[in-house]
């Protein structure tokens, strides 16, 4: 009897509210005596789990370089085929502008089956091979055959999962991976989130199994280091732009520029540690 007053006297309290009520008090009256909060057959009580929000079109829509940065900080979702969603969240970037940039795939204008993904609209995955076995995924943005390579993340959900996906793609017995090796590279970030070329050309705009989400506690411009791209080789004056962007003290990041960060110091950009 206790209860059945309980249960009326919240009921009674939701039909009297103007607003819609809310998720904690849906919660109490599906719980069971016994604490169970597992939801009852009547659909009435029935909560559905949403999809966790999403980047739309129109953040995607901006320059190669705005785009790089605006990822900093920004949480990848990999949602696995048996409903496992794994979260990272976006620490290092490098913009690759087209046209005349010596280092993009799409250097003069060339579109070719491969790149195809860089000419597509602002938040299409341009997902490609190197060395024959490893992966790398780039978002597409404003600009003529322009992307951004996300280049590493800071795990934050379903970090034994990743483990095991790293695991699976190396030979031989290994040790256990520490969570800082889990993304710290964009092929190890594509090993970690089972990311290959079928997801080439997708739309993170509109994807069920990868989209962006929105992050908390966005870096200021004084927390980003913008140095050079990596592994690049002699691209001219091209390997020597500031196109790599990272977060500075974050442990995540493949290569920490300390050069870079002395001279930004020096500058007033941030106090030298």
């Amino acid at each position: 009897m206790p209860r059945k007053r309980k249960l009326l006297a919240q009921l009674s309290a939701l039909q009297s509210s103007s607003s819609f009520p809310p998720f904690e008090a849906l919660e109490d009256l599906n719980a069971t005596p016994d604490g169970d909060s597992s939801p009852k057959s009547s659909k009435y009580f029935a909560i559905e789990k949403k999809k966790s929000s999403q980047l739309e079109a129109d953040f995607f829509s901006q320059p190669c370089i705005s785009l790089a940065k605006s990822f900093l900080g920004q949480i990848l979702v990999r949602k696995l085929p048996d409903g496992r969603e794994l979260w990272g969240r976006i620490v290092e970037t490098e913009a690759y502008l087209g046209g005349e940039d010596e280092a993009s795939h799409s250097k003069g204008g060339k579109q070719t089956q491969r790149n195809a993904a860089m000419f597509m609209k602002p938040g299409t995955l341009y997902v490609y091979q190197i060395y024959g076995i490893y992966f790398c995924v780039n978002v597409s943005s404003q600009g003529e055959g322009a992307a951004v390579l996300l280049r590493s993340l800071e795990p934050l959900q379903g970090l034994d999962v990743m483990r095991e996906l790293r695991s699976a793609s190396r030979k031989g017995p290994t040790k256990p991976l520490k969570d800082w090796q889990l993304c710290n590279g964009p092929s190890k970030l594509c090993q970690a989130f089972g990311i290959d070329k079928a997801f080439d050309q997708r739309d993170l705009t509109q994807d069920a199994a990868i989209w962006m989400a929105p992050g908390h506690d966005l870096p200021g411009e004084q927390d980003v280091v913008a140095t050079t791209r990596i592994g690049i080789g002699n691209r001219g004056e091209w390997a020597q732009k500031p196109l790599r962007f990272y977060l500075r003290g974050n442990k995540f990041v493949s290569v920490v520029d300390k050069k870079t960060e002395r001279e930004m110091a020096a500058m007033g950009h941030f106090s030298c540690s």
